[in-house]
């Protein structure tokens, strides 16, 4: 039977600090160089242990879900505005027909006025002549 060896490799243990430390300076750097709001995705990087696939692999998942997301904005934006042009155009329509509407009420009740007034003229006329 086999025994798991004790013994520790020291280069090995000596190129870990290197990595260490190099990985120590680079996230330095990062922090010097990106804004604040940029912190999230170092953290995101420590979290997943640095693993670059899992995290291209979420991002091209964010991106395809906000563009679908955007896009699937865009056709409900785009019918509600053609759902107000319509109403508008269907009030215009309504507001063109009422006014004609009333036009003509106008005129009629003007040519009322007017055999009114010769009823009455003709009235007072046979009340003078009795």
């Amino acid at each position: 039977m086999e025994r798991p060896s004790l013994e520790m490799n020291l280069p090995d243990i000596h190129e870990e600090g290197k990595l260490y430390v190099v990985d120590s300076l680079n996230n330095l750097n990062k922090l010097n160089v990106c804004p604040d709001e940029s912190q999230h995705v170092l953290d995101e990087e420590e979290n997943t242990g640095g693993a670059g696939e899992n995290t291209s692999g979420s991002n091209t998942r964010k991106r395809c879900l906000f563009f679908v997301t955007f896009i699937l904005s865009l056709i409900v934006s785009l019918a509600l505005v053609s759902f107000v042009i319509f109403l508008i155009v269907q009030t215009r329509n309504k507001m063109d027909q009422i006014s004609s509407r009333l036009i003509t009420e106008k005129k009629n009740i003007e040519e009322l006025k007017k055999m009114n007034n010769m009823i009455l003229k003709h009235l007072n006329q046979s009340v003078i002549k009795e």
